[in-house]
């Protein structure tokens, strides 16, 4: 028979991070983690290009919340507990430090996800977390007042267990059938394909301070816009995907989008274009470029307003200005599906929030069962911000193991 004090069930970011310090605050428990592949902590190693983005520079609790569709207002109490400061402190106190770039991502100086990576596996090692890998986990139940984890390798009996294990189905579905109720997941975290004659010729240009929205919906964003070989990528696209995550899967992600490329009203832009008709008499449209934007935008939706290669200033009529201003900042895309935002898969669903204990992670339901990490019904914006809950949620629900 296997006895440990506590079962993580999960061998991901959360899982290791709550060990780790459940093992510290109380080394008289035996803590087990049971991982189902060869290795753990996949999802770090590919996070942020392989840099691992570990949080973001954001340190008040009530702005840092506003960057979760889902988890919002739970998440307020457990941010006063253990912060993106204190993220930092705990990796520098383990001799990991992080740098902070101009988005305010968050990153080791060393540039490498692994070194995330090799600090769990010591700090696990030196506090004696027993790591099993190849445990595939098949079941939970109760058993003379204990939890037993039965796995594809044997039973774990446990006083505690925290379950961990990120967007896993299987274990949703096992949750499900201890009574949990499981919010059915979707994507979360995606960019939008477009197929636009306007875009098709010029991947890779970056258009600064855009503003989208949905049309027909309410949703809307602001921030780079990045066009990419199949559509729109970058935070503008990403936030609309992450807070419009519901209602734009049951649009089956075919919808419309309005982007103004300049942040400025239509009539605003098309006096701007009608003062440069007059101090650009006579020089080509096409070839200055105006408001800022990429040259090879510029030239696009100077095509698109039916605006010659060879055509001046002077000679643009009312109706080509009109067109170009709509273009500038009423551009209307089709978009017609989905693509993985680099290799993040992050969705939204889970377990439902009102069943779990935020002072804790316990559930509501079963006594000693906690969660950490996208197990539950929370997710983020791009940025670090799914690291940050993964690390606060583990935190706090490991302090209350420990005791």
């Amino acid at each position: 028979m296997n006895k440990a004090d506590v079962v993580i069930v999960g061998g991901g970011a959360a899982g290791f991070f709550a060990a780790i310090n459940i093992a510290t605050f109380n080394p008289k428990l035996r803590v087990v983690v049971l991982e189902r592949n060869k290795a753990g902590l996949q999802k770090v190693k590919i996070s942020g290009g392989g840099r691992c983005n570990v949080t973001h520079a954001e340190f008040i609790p009530q702005d840092l919340v506003l960057n979760y569709p889902r988890g919002e207002k739970e998440l307020l109490g457990p941010f006063h507990q253990f912060m993106t400061g204190d993220t930092i402190a705990w990796f520098e106190q383990r001799g990991v430090s992080l740098k902070i770039e101009e988005d305010g991502r968050m990153f080791p100086e060393s540039n490498s996800s692994q070194t995330i990576i090799d600090c769990f596996l010591n700090e696990a090692k030196k506090h004696q977390v027993e790591v099993k890998y190849e445990h595939v986990v098949k079941g939970v139940t109760k058993q003379d007042g204990a939890w037993c984890v039965n796995t594809s390798k044997g039973d774990f009996f446990a006083n505690k267990i925290l379950v961990a294990t990120g967007s896993s189905l299987k274990l949703w579905k096992l949750l499900e059938g201890m009574g949990h109720t499981i919010v059915k997941p979707v994507p979360s975290l995606f960019t939008f394909n477009v197929k636009d004659e306007r875009i098709k010729d010029i991947p890779g240009v970056v258009a600064q301070n855009v503003e989208v929205s949905v049309l027909g919906t309410n949703l809307e964003s602001q921030g780079p816009l990045l066009i990419t070989h199949v559509g729109f990528s970058a935070p503008a696209i990403l936030k609309l995907s992450a807070f419009g995550a519901l209602e734009l899967a049951k649009l089956d992600y075919k919808f419309q989008i309005e982007i103004n490329f300049i942040s400025m009203a239509f009539a605003d832009c098309l006096a701007e274009l009608k003062g440069l008709k007059k101090d650009l008499a006579k020089k080509k449209v096409i070839k200055f470029t105006q408001f800022k934007l990429p040259k090879r935008l510029w030239q696009q939706l100077v095509k698109a307003s039916q605006i010659g290669g060879h055509e001046i200033w002077a000679d643009v009529n009312k109706a080509q200005l009109e067109s170009l201003a709509q273009q500038l900042t009423k551009a209307a895309f089709n978009v017609d599906g989905k693509s993985t935002f680099k290799e993040e898969f992050v969705t939204a669903g889970g377990v439902d929030l009102k069943e779990v204990n935020f002072k804790t992670f316990e559930s509501k339901l079963h006594k000693n069962l906690y969660f950490a990490g996208e197990v539950l019904n929370i997710d983020a914006v791009t940025g670090g911000f799914n690291f940050q809950n993964a690390w606060t949620g583990a935190y706090v629900a490991a302090k209350h193991i420990s005791k």
